[in-house]
């Protein structure tokens, strides 16, 4: 199997000094929303390496985060005070509180000021074994940044009001980007002024004709159109395949996805044609693949559902994000194809408070596929400091364990997850019996005496979880049979009842590299021939 190698092109920053240590950083882009702060970065060694190019003449911070705050994060603080540069590691604790690593993991490279910008270069291992140190992984990583117009003096940093923010990166394996020629036509599916409710998550969901095509094209490239200061907003897009059963008129309006008023021409786009996460650039696909239009088979009408996440409620947001498609009559000697493989989102899927790494799997079996292959989804959780059930759902405080698999030549298979039987779940905490035929949601436990007239999910909340009771719960689930749904690209869909998972401690019966997800190529052993183009998960952001 190819891995495709991936390189972002970058240049100087406008205005900066072009000064550095002469050595090169493949990777750049820019943090804020102004132009003020720019990252490049790339491998040295064993090691990364981080220019931080800025405008201000005070100090500089930037950092790893695993909610995008200042809570329990990473941060290295540099500057340049008299000539002489600076560069401190610091952490904070879940309560923000700002402290000085004993440990000092990052390493001053070269420092400059002029009268405009602050320029640092400075490196870190990957995974340090400091306590207070975050490790960069192939998966998206959430980095933060501020800055202020004063150095660091000895009562450490100022605070950096709203010279501040948060970006969702891919490190390791950024996109690449291909150098198309300016003749290759490209169209957008982009919506239109969509106002954004002052609320959480908000899915919103858009229909588009696809253009008149008078002959067979492939789409060589995908690229996010976000819009400029939305870029925290818009968590991840997802492109449909719909049904051509209908007029124009659905056209006319989008509306809330998932919501009892949403147009009934919404529920026949069902086969994912592209996906697209927070952190992730423009995607090429490989020189002899592309996704097809213009045929019978493929698209007239596709759906663009975009998933915002507003978690500080702002009001007045107005919203023009989407996609856009770059296509050619140069056909390609593939189709490419996408599969949703993983847990089905549904409050069934159940993560126990209190524990450091609770794993859940969704399955995608031979029953699908018809194949000769299993596809595993993989996520693991630390719910450490909560002291509640998580769930699954669609909300970005809710989880989700999905991949979405690009990949070639295009089979008849568009979705194929599972979810472990919920009554076997209830019988772990002590359920016996629910109320039936079930006429509430979620639904109402009958026995015994301690659940009676709670519904599932209270029951489970009033279990008293240890970690030695979450632990076994974590077994349990990984062993229970599942339950695996299989849709077809036509929307055929059947279900497989009562698939028995493999015992977590059972070796698997076929040999298969991972599926690293986050990275942008990687290699599926078995029986089928698919080469494996792209693996996005998706997951919540707390």
């Amino acid at each position: 199997m190819c891995r495709w190698p991936l390189l972002l092109l970058c240049g100087l920053l406008p205005g900066a000094a072009a000064g550095g240590s002469g050595r090169p950083f493949p990777h750049r882009t820019l943090l804020d929303s102004e132009g003020k702060y720019w990252l490049s970065w790339g491998p040295r060694g064993g090691r990364l390496a981080f220019r931080l190019e800025v405008r201000t003449a005070g100090y500089v911070g930037f950092g790893f985060s695993p909610t995008g705050t200042m809570a329990a994060a990473d941060i290295v603080v540099g500057g340049v005070v008299r000539g002489r540069p600076y560069l401190q590691d610091y952490f904070t604790n879940a309560n923000r509180e700002l402290k000085k690593d004993v440990q000092q993991d990052y390493h001053l490279e070269y420092a400059m000021e002029n009268s405009t910008h602050t320029i640092i270069e400075f490196t870190r291992e990957l995974h340090t074994c400091d306590i207070n140190d975050k490790s960069i992984t192939e998966s998206t990583v959430r980095v933060i940044w501020a800055y202020h117009h004063e150095d660091v003096g000895e009562a450490g940093p100022k605070y950096h009001e709203s010279s501040r923010g948060t970006k969702s990166l891919r490190l390791l394996n950024p996109e690449k980007t291909n150098v198309l020629s300016t003749a290759v036509p490209y169209f957008d599916l982009v919506n239109q002024n969509v106002p954004i409710p002052n609320k959480g998550t908000t899915y919103w969901c858009q229909m588009f004709k696809i253009p008149m095509l008078q002959e067979k094209h492939h789409v060589v490239k995908v690229k996010p159109v976000i819009q400029r200061g939305h870029e925290s907003l818009v968590h991840h897009i997802l492109l449909y395949q719909c049904s051509s059963n209908f007029s124009d008129s659905v056209l006319d309006h989008g509306h809330e996805c998932y919501h009892p008023n949403m147009p009934d021409a919404f529920l026949t786009c069902e086969t994912v044609i592209f996906a697209w996460a927070i952190g992730g650039e423009g995607f090429s696909y490989p020189p002899h693949v592309g996704l097809s239009l213009g045929t019978p088979l493929d698209p007239h009408y596709v759906l663009l559902e975009v998933h915002y996440d507003n978690p500080t409620y702002k009001e007045g947001l107005i919203d023009n994000s989407g996609l856009r498609l770059f296509h050619t009559t140069d056909i390609r000697k593939y189709d490419a194809g996408v599969i949703e493989a993983g847990l089905w989102v549904s409050l069934f899927h159940t993560i126990p408070p209190g524990l450091p790494d609770f794993r859940s799997e969704g399955h995608c079996t031979l029953e699908c596929l018809e194949e000769g292959d299993n596809l595993i989804t993989e996520c693991r959780y630390n719910t450490k400091d909560r002291s509640w059930m998580t769930w699954g759902g669609l909300s970005t405080r809710n989880e989700m364990c999905l991949s979405y698999l690009l990949y070639y030549p295009r089979i008849n298979l568009t979705r194929c997850a599972s979810i472990p039987d919920i009554m076997e779940q209830l019988q772990f905490i002590g359920v016996k019996e629910i109320y039936r035929p079930v006429t509430t949601w979620p639904f109402i436990i009958k026995s015994p005496k301690q659940y009676k007239n709670l519904s599932f999910m209270d029951a489970m909340n009033k279990f008293k979880w240890t970690k030695k009771e979450g632990l076994a719960f974590n077994k349990l689930v990984l062993s229970l049979p599942v339950n695996v749904r299989c849709s077809k690209t036509d929307n055929a869909e059947w279900s497989i009842q009562g698939m028995t998972a493999l015992p977590p401690d059972i070796e698997r019966p076929y040999k298969a590299e991972p599926l690293v997800c986050g990275a942008s190529s990687t290699s599926v052993r078995g029986n089928v021939s698919l080469e494996l183009l792209l693996c996005f998960v998706v997951w919540a952001a707390h």
